[in-house]
């Protein structure tokens, strides 16, 4: 269903304004040397810019969007006053018409950077957090048992592994081999050289080294 068209005072005012600037950047383009269509491009060009920074105001604000609609909005401006018998349209200035000449560029650098820039990312929305479960809270009405004297008390100690017996032949070629040692070093063989030289098993060992008193 088409809407219908409705007069609003407010768009009235905007059309007027809007035909009025149009005709005052016309009329200062053409005086200021650009004559024919390229008189009536420079109010499209300045209008195109202010409606561009302005659309970009609205979906993401930046110094860049803010810098060119007061560019656009500037010589929008100051078109109506130039042209309001404060500037002889018969003799422009020169900076004028260099102004008016350069135009041009200076629009199209800020219609390609206002539709390039980076649009500002939305925030990512928080994650849902599931249901939390309720708390519940233990509070013990019964008293409980005082535990018997005989389980707190501590463990007796384990009784220490007995030393295997040594064969007195066995003991012999270790004293053997532990005065050799002290006869060619001049110092008494220690447990463990004892134990890579006998080549038994540790525990044996170790009963060898505490008969004949090695460390």
């Amino acid at each position: 269903m088409n809407r219908s068209i409705r007069p609003d005072a407010v768009l009235i005012q905007a059309v007027i304004a809007g035909a009025l600037s149009f005709a005052h950047l016309h009329d200062l383009a053409a005086a200021a040397g650009q004559s024919g269509w390229k008189a009536w491009a420079y109010p499209v060009s300045v209008d195109l810019l202010l409606v561009a920074a302005w659309r970009r105001l609205r979906t993401g604000r930046d110094r860049s969007s803010w810098t060119w609609f007061a560019i656009a909005l500037c010589a929008s401006l100051g078109a109506n006053v130039a042209t309001a018998g404060l500037l002889d349209m018969d003799h422009v200035p020169a900076w004028l018409r260099i102004l008016v000449a350069g135009w041009p560029a200076l629009a199209f650098l800020g219609g390609t950077l206002l539709v390039h820039a980076p649009t500002p990312n939305a925030p990512e929305p928080e994650p849902n957090p599931g249901p939390v479960s309720p708390q519940v809270e233990m509070h013990r009405t019964d008293t409980p048992e005082p535990v018997p004297a005989a389980e707190l008390a501590p463990a007796p100690p384990k009784p220490a592994t007995a030393t295997p017996a040594v064969p007195s032949a066995l003991l012999d070629h270790a004293r053997s081999i532990a005065d050799a040692h002290r006869n060619t070093t001049g110092e008494p063989i220690t447990a463990g050289a004892l134990t890579a030289r006998l080549g038994l098993p540790a525990s044996t060992c170790q009963a060898i080294a505490a008969q004949l008193q090695l460390t």
